[in-house]
């Protein structure tokens, strides 16, 4: 079973074009190939479901047309409209197609943070549950601290290293231990 952690967002099912099961598809990122993933994800019924891509060919500059294993109809296409595609993370995070600065937030989880040379902890999850994005970083002692996910807040991120440097106001830590 494929759970929320493992995967992360890089774009979304738009519409079905033509009756044999092709739809659209727009990308957060530009990625030169697809077929480099093992397979694309999406929420069906509150389940991950993997979708095995059969072909991809550019539709416009901005989406690209899929061929879907198992999508034969406009019907099947038209169950995905809408959604949210997802990779799994370990196989996204490997790839060279964006700067430090387009790193997509969930593909922080597990990562060191620090304030200065101090240790934090580790990000458990992302809460993106209101406008404020914040980091929930879980120390040493399994307390949790909310930290802002701000750029503000942010003074540097190793993906190779897997850490995040940040320079936040004392009184953010502080409150909360």
């Amino acid at each position: 079973m494929i759970r929320q952690e493992e995967i992360v967002q890089i774009g979304m099912f738009n519409k079905p074009h033509g009756i044999e099961g092709e739809i659209t598809a727009s990308f957060d990122f530009e990625i030169d190939d697809l077929k480099q993933f093992s397979c694309l994800i999406a929420d069906v019924d509150g389940i991950f479901v993997p979708f095995f891509l059969n072909a991809v060919r550019p539709k416009s500059a901005q989406s690209l047309l899929l061929k879907i294993d198992g999508v034969e109809s406009d019907s099947d296409a038209a169950m995905l409209v809408n959604k949210p595609i997802f990779v799994l993370k370990s196989e996204f995070s490997s790839l060279e197609c964006f700067d430090d600065d387009e790193i997509p937030i969930d593909c922080l989880v597990g990562y060191s943070v620090y304030q200065h040379d101090e240790l934090l902890g580790n990000i458990s999850r992302i809460d993106d549950s209101t406008a404020n994005v914040l980091f929930v970083v879980t120390d040493s002692s399994n307390r949790e601290l909310l930290l802002p996910a701000v750029d503000d807040f942010i003074e540097s991120i190793d993906t190779d290293a897997q850490q995040i440097l940040m320079n936040l106001p004392p009184e953010i830590i502080h409150l909360q231990l």
